[in-house]
């Protein structure tokens, strides 16, 4: 039964070797360390003797977040037995932390003294095993393994070279130096945020750029202050019919064009629609009919859903923009403005 439940342990153990764990981010301890311990023998019926004592020294190194290595000597003795030797094993640990579970396999010679005769044969060894840390420089260590020992042909006992032995190891390991701290994977610099340059753009094209723009979203074509709020527009192709303030069909649609501006546009102030003539026909004549033709565009946007204050004002031929003298400056004085008015 024994050589059945160590055949498990060091199948077991054997087998926790294979996983590998995520190791931790740049893992730094790589310290040497001295490990004493003593031994409690269970031996195996092949050796006809009874349990028995031991103890040895270990010297190791940790290599990275799950392995050390490390060679140790030993010496135990039980019944007529004394045993006498050392191994080089390779411990896993599965994690490290204040209690660090790990698998250990190792390799060494002993030599073995009977009653009377000795004789030298090779060793491997697998178990398990815990160490709880105390202090950076202080653990606690124990483990349990399975020992498969060949004396080859050295007949120290009559009969058979092999034996199977359970030890059960205790003692403590002792790091040498400060213990290193794990160091975090420096995080990529963050690109610097492109630079929004607002005085080199001119969203709404009105001539001021967006940083002094207070007015954003001005009207095509339209005049606006130093704020780039609005001041006047001109509705260039807004004509009625001849000698009439009937708004022509192409007018129309060129209102529908500035409704849609006055509805999205934010700045909400009163407008003065102005009616102008040319300097056709007379002064009294041209005021009314400028001022016919000025309340004819304010009702049409008031249908249309224009809420701004609408003020109709006709100003006949007393303010020309182009020489009336000729039909190409007549034609652009015959017009209509929308001038906003200030707050």
């Amino acid at each position: 039964m024994l050589k059945k439940n160590l055949f498990t342990i060091a199948s077991l153990a054997s087998a926790g070797l294979l996983p590998l764990a995520q190791a931790a981010e740049q893992f730094q301890d790589d310290r040497f360390y001295i490990a004493p311990f003593g031994s409690f023998v269970n031996s195996g019926g092949d050796r006809n003797a009874s349990d028995g004592w031991g103890g040895g020294m270990g010297f190791g190194k940790i290599i990275d977040q799950h392995f050390n290595v490390e060679v140790k000597g030993f010496y135990e003795e039980f019944g007529p037995w004394s045993l006498s030797g050392g191994t080089a094993d390779v411990q896993y640990y599965f994690f490290r932390d204040k209690l660090s579970p790990y698998a250990v396999v190792g390799l060494g010679g002993m030599n073995s003294c009977g009653s009377v005769d000795c004789g030298a044969g090779f060793i491997g060894e697998a178990g398990a095993g815990l160490t709880y840390e105390l202090h950076d420089n202080f653990l606690l260590r124990g483990d349990v393994r399975y020992r498969y020992n060949n004396n080859l042909n050295a007949q120290v006992q009559p009969g058979t070279d092999e034996f199977h032995d359970m030890t059960v190891n205790v003692g403590f390991v002792i790091p040498f130096g400060a213990k290193p701290t794990a160091v975090a994977k420096p995080e990529p610099p963050l690109a610097a945020a492109p630079v929004d340059d607002c005085s080199t753009r001119d969203s709404d094209a009105d001539g001021v750029n967006d940083c002094l723009d207070q007015c954003p979203g001005s009207i095509k074509d339209s005049k606006v202050d130093v704020n780039g709020c609005l001041v006047r527009l001109v509705l260039k192709g807004v004509n009625f019919k001849y000698d009439s303030a009937e708004l022509t069909p192409k007018a129309m649609t060129i209102l529908d064009g500035v409704v849609e501006s006055l509805l999205a546009y934010p700045q909400k102030n009163d407008i003065e629609v102005q009616g102008h003539a040319s300097s056709e026909g007379t002064d009294r004549y041209n005021m009314k009919l400028s001022q016919r033709r000025s309340e004819s565009v304010v009702d049409y946007l008031k249908t249309k859903g224009v809420t701004n204050k609408l003020i109709a004002h006709g100003y006949g031929e007393t303010r020309p923009i182009a020489d009336n003298s000729t039909e190409e400056g007549r034609s652009e004085n015959r017009r209509i403005e929308l001038i906003w008015i200030g707050d």
